[in-house]
């Protein structure tokens, strides 16, 4: 496999960053899941977007233009001759002190790997999953923004570490104010009727672009898509329920806290839905040729 550091591939076994990066020290950095689909990259711009737009909030200046961070994410792919996979697309802090001084680190490093993922096991996408409300809650919006995808993804660690130790593989994370937010690394959807309700930007969530095209997606088949302020009872008493990224796609869930969702098995707007975005992984993204 070859991975890109900075300006070239280099082999898996000399891809490495040193142990005074703060990447590694503090989670000080910035990162992008990409799929790619049939020898395409799917949202590239989109990713390469958020991931500067990330950068830019944690004063994080990446040493290379949009235009040649895309062309290195397909050159990429291309040297591994990725088909269909996942691109982890990662910039840190680099080398700096023992100390917190970010600006004491003055070269970023850039690294793009690629391979492949499966975030959860078949089954659970033909018949449905099962998730718990955790303790943990999602970041405070004046603490680590849930906007910045970044290396500290501790929250996140922690509220999987509790849904795990309960028997299920996601959770639903509320926020400082009790309201709904995301799961451990997804966004939340449910259906009540023919509306499509999703949590808010403002209720502190990553603003996923999987969500984003779903949201999109919803509308063209005619659905009612509202973000809003959400409670665990909204999904108690929904219709159906799903949830959405990069490395899960759609995935529906039919129990919440032993609540059975729906009728306990995936609903009509969710494979409707999921239906739709296979199709448009079909015929959209940046060739990688």
């Amino acid at each position: 496999m070859k991975i890109f550091l900075n300006s070239k591939l280099v082999p898996e076994a000399k891809a490495v960053v040193s142990v005074f990066d703060h990447g590694l020290l503090y989670g000080d950095g910035v990162f992008e899941g990409i799929r790619a689909y049939r020898g395409r990259v799917f949202l590239l711009e989109e990713h390469v977007d958020r991931l500067y737009d990330s950068a830019k909030a944690i004063d994080l200046k990446i040493p290379m233009s949009k235009k040649k961070m895309r062309q290195a994410v397909v050159d990429t792919c291309k040297a591994n001759k990725i088909i269909d996979g996942y691109i982890r697309l990662v910039v840190t802090r680099g080398v700096g002190s023992l100390g917190l001084n970010p600006y004491l680190c003055k070269v970023p490093q850039v690294i793009i790997i690629t391979g492949n993922i499966q975030l959860y096991p078949k089954k659970l996408y033909d018949e449905g999953m099962k998730v718990i409300t955790v303790g943990t809650i999602r970041n405070h919006p004046e603490a680590v923004n849930p906007r910045i995808k970044s290396l500290n993804y501790l929250n996140n660690v922690l509220a999987k570490i509790e849904a795990i130790n309960s028997g299920v593989l996601e959770c639903i994370m509320l926020n400082h104010q009790g309201h709904v937010a995301e799961a451990s690394g997804d966004n939340i959807f449910i259906i009540k009727g023919d509306c499509v309700l999703t949590p808010a930007v403002s209720c502190g969530i990553l603003e996923g672009l999987t969500r984003n095209l779903v949201m999109e997606l919803a509308r063209e088949a005619g659905y009612t898509v509202e973000e809003v302020c959400m409670t665990r009872y909204d999904l108690f008493t929904a219709d159906e329920m799903f949830l959405t990224g990069t490395a899960a796609e759609i995935i529906a869930v039919v129990d919440v806290d032993r609540r059975k969702i729906g009728r306990g098995k995936p609903g009509r707007v969710t494979r409707k839905l999921a239906a739709m975005f296979t199709d448009h992984t079909k015929q959209t993204g940046t060739p990688i040729g």
